[in-house]
């Protein structure tokens, strides 16, 4: 092996490793940033007790609040959140009304060979908002 054939193959390994490390880094990184929002319950979504938990901790950490405080601000966002129910479900029947609309718009725009593929992407919106309690 000539002189020149080992540096250009040393200099391959070491691009190689490097490039490995930026993509094992990349992947790490990923990971770490999702990691608070990682789903559990086989895919359901946090419920409302551990939404209301971790704004209370990140709040907590934050602002730096005392035990009382913890519970003063649980009770005030557990009432918020009943509050966006009601709310929620006295609109929902205008959400789908319009959503409704907006789909026959679509669907008579679109040729026969089309709209089964609209159907299709409708059923799969209305599974993703199922599961994300929408």
């Amino acid at each position: 092996m000539t002189e020149s054939s080992t540096t250009r193959k040393a200099a391959l390994w070491v691009g190689l490793v490097f490039l490995l490390g930026v993509a094992l880094g990349g992947l790490g990184g990923y990971v770490f940033a999702h990691q608070k929002y990682t789903v559990t319950n086989a895919g359901a979504p946090p419920s409302d007790a551990v939404r209301r938990a971790q704004k209370v901790q990140e709040l907590t950490s934050l602002a730096n609040l005392t035990p009382e405080q913890g519970q003063q601000v649980d009770a005030i966002i557990a009432d918020i959140q009943t509050q966006m129910k009601s709310i929620r479900k006295t609109l929902e029947p205008q959400f789908d009304e319009a959503r409704q609309r907006g789909r026959e718009r679509i669907r008579a725009i679109l040729t026969e060979e089309q709209k089964p593929k609209l159907e299709e992407f409708i059923r799969k919106m209305d599974e993703e908002r199922r599961r994300n309690g929408q």
